[in-house]
């Protein structure tokens, strides 16, 4: 299996974006743009910098914004190259070649472990990455390129981790199990959003993933929760039992976009990580907190 290229990834978007209302009553959630660039392209420029060659994109009803978004725009880019836009233009093309986007509906909203679950006629019996468009991660090397180095090197599955507060354990799959080194875990046990007691550490998963196929019987073996939603944190426990699971604590910063005050988090750190915004968005800051 460390073999094996991971060649495919798979970003679950069919959620209804509620804690986004009014704005997602007509706009896909993924397509909301932390300044100018669209949640979900940083997600798919995550994937494609790790090496990812085809995106599989989990679907629903009023997504197709997103699809058009990954598409060629022939009349938009014909419009900005006779404007003499064209710095404008081979940012429209680039994005449109990005990757090879598959798109596959989920036609119920059944849970994470059946929207990857979903996937499984198209990655067939290959590893696989799994990005959740709700967890931008800004790092160095493409967290997912993280988890697929640690594939590569354990030849089993890894889900990437990050160290919470223990009153934060409660928002979280949270993994315990035998250290391997101060950033790498076996994991024997994962609890959904667990009580502080009951939490096995305070490392917690916040939404990458790299997978072997054996999920897809495990996923399939799993029962629905109270909410008749199929898990993917249920699924991964049934995975530890059959094969080797590892949880990496990766090197980044991650910001919960779907949240509101993480979405104006990351919004300002990504503006003061460009040199042509930061010193006026300073300044604004500045303003707003009364500091001129």
């Amino acid at each position: 299996m460390s073999k094996v290229k991971i060649r495919k990834a798979v970003i679950p978007a069919a959620g209804l974006g509620s804690r986004f209302l009014p704005a997602t009553k007509a706009i896909p959630k993924e397509m909301i743009p932390i300044i100018d660039v669209p949640m979900i392209q940083y997600i798919v420029e995550e994937a494609v910098r790790s090496g990812i060659e085809d995106i599989i994109l989990i679907t629903a009803r009023h997504k197709e914004a997103i699809e058009n978004h990954f598409d060629l725009n022939y009349e938009l880019e014909d419009s900005l190259d006779k404007r003499q836009k064209d710095e404008l233009a081979q940012v429209s093309r680039e994005i449109g070649r990005m990757c090879n986007l598959i798109s596959i509906r989920q036609k119920v909203p059944s849970g994470l472990g059946h929207a990857v679950l979903c996937a499984a006629p198209v990655i067939g019996n290959e590893p696989f990455a799994v990005l959740l468009a709700d967890d931008l991660i800004d790092s160095k090397v493409p967290c997912t390129r993280q988890l697929i180095d640690i594939f590569e090197e354990e030849a089993a599955s890894v889900v990437g981790v990050m160290e919470v507060s223990r009153n934060d354990v409660s928002k979280y799959g949270i993994v315990g199990g035998k250290m391997v080194n101060t950033r790498l875990m076996q994991v024997d046990r994962l609890v959904e959003k667990p009580l502080a007691a009951e939490a096995p550490s305070r490392w917690a998963i916040p939404g990458r993933y790299v997978l072997s196929p054996t999920i897809f019987d495990c996923l399939r073996q799993t029962q629905p929760d109270r909410a008749n939603e199929i898990q993917l944190t249920d699924g991964l426990q049934l995975l530890a039992k059959r094969e080797k699971l590892f949880a990496y604590q990766f090197e980044g910063t991650r910001y919960d976009t779907g949240d509101r005050l993480g979405f104006i988090d990351a919004t300002l750190a990504f503006a003061l990580k460009r040199p042509a915004l930061a010193s006026e968005v300073k300044a604004l800051m500045r303003r707003h907190l009364g500091d001129e």
